[in-house]
């Protein structure tokens, strides 16, 4: 299924600036399982998408769209299927594409971060999430998407921002080194997206867990917390970081469908449209 739909597909898929990765994996998952749904029901709801974005006033589609196949879970275990998330990632920024990963749970992004690396040693990492997920290890396994904050920031600079749950550990250890962690009531203040700008480096990967957002508006995720952020606040957070930074790549992780509810699948779909539309928006083609 084509990310949305046929007439996505209108530009030769040489010329396309992205490459849409469906990852639906969930195996470390531990609250409510569900999140391997989430990228199919990302591209179903994106079927019902406007094409033409009324905020930009564009069709960033036309900038071109090309959705791969969706990946298959590797049964062995999470830094198994890491590896296999970094060499399709791989693959994809060799076609000169800006690859945009579809989760499935967040562990997934580690591989992704890691071919970015390979690319782009000066890459850094925004993190939108509800949780720090700097654990050293969980259930046995330092690859849990409890983890995926400490492995990426082993690898690069990490700055987080919607956080509003961590363990005392986790909350001496963003202390120890010094990293910007922004809880959700942060970034109500001024200046909130100036100081995590100013973190980043110029070359930047985006994670965005859809705990992040407050479960009034996202409730589809396995591990919702309450006072997070909104809709517009995310947007005006990514436009401006696609603006004063080069965005590599970006992942939408965490989708938890929940039957009969179809809103939240659409505002996955549709965020993942605005974000490209930003980076079509600020980007030399």
């Amino acid at each position: 299924m084509n990310f949305g739909g046929f007439e996505a597909f209108e530009i030769p898929s040489g010329d396309a600036l992205f490459e849409i990765l469906p990852i639906p994996y969930d195996l470390t998952s531990t609250y409510q399982a569900g999140s391997r749904r989430g990228p199919l029901a990302i591209l179903e709801a994106s079927q019902q998408l406007e094409l033409y974005d009324e905020e930009l006033a564009q069709e960033t589609w036309r900038a071109g769209i090309v959705t791969m196949g969706a990946l298959e879970a590797d049964a062995r275990g999470p830094e198994h299927m890491i590896g296999k998330v970094k060499k399709e990632a791989a693959a994809t920024l060799s076609r000169k594409r800006i690859p945009v990963a579809l989760g499935g749970e967040h562990s997934v992004t580690l591989g992704m971060v890691q071919a970015l690396k390979e690319f782009f040693p000066s890459i850094s990492v925004l993190q939108l999430d509800a949780h720090a997920d700097l654990r050293d290890s969980y259930q046995g396994t330092p690859y849990s998407h409890a983890c995926v904050g400490r492995r990426i920031m082993e690898i690069c600079p990490l700055v987080q921002a919607g956080i509003r749950s961590m363990t005392a550990d986790e909350a001496a250890l963003i202390k120890r080194e010094d990293i910007i962690s922004l809880r959700a009531e942060e970034t109500g203040e001024p200046g909130w997206i100036d100081r995590i700008c100013d973190a980043l480096t110029d070359d930047v990967y985006v994670s965005i867990d859809l705990d992040a957002f407050d479960p009034s508006v996202m409730p589809s995720t396995g591990t919702p917390e309450p006072g997070g952020l909104y809709w517009k606040d995310v947007l005006q957070l990514i436009n401006n970081v696609s603006q004063k930074k080069t965005v590599h790549g970006f992942d939408v992780v965490e989708l938890c469908p929940l039957p009969g509810l179809f809103a939240p699948d659409f505002m996955a779909a549709r965020l993942v449209y605005r974000f490209m539309g930003y980076l079509v928006k600020h980007r030399i083609l």
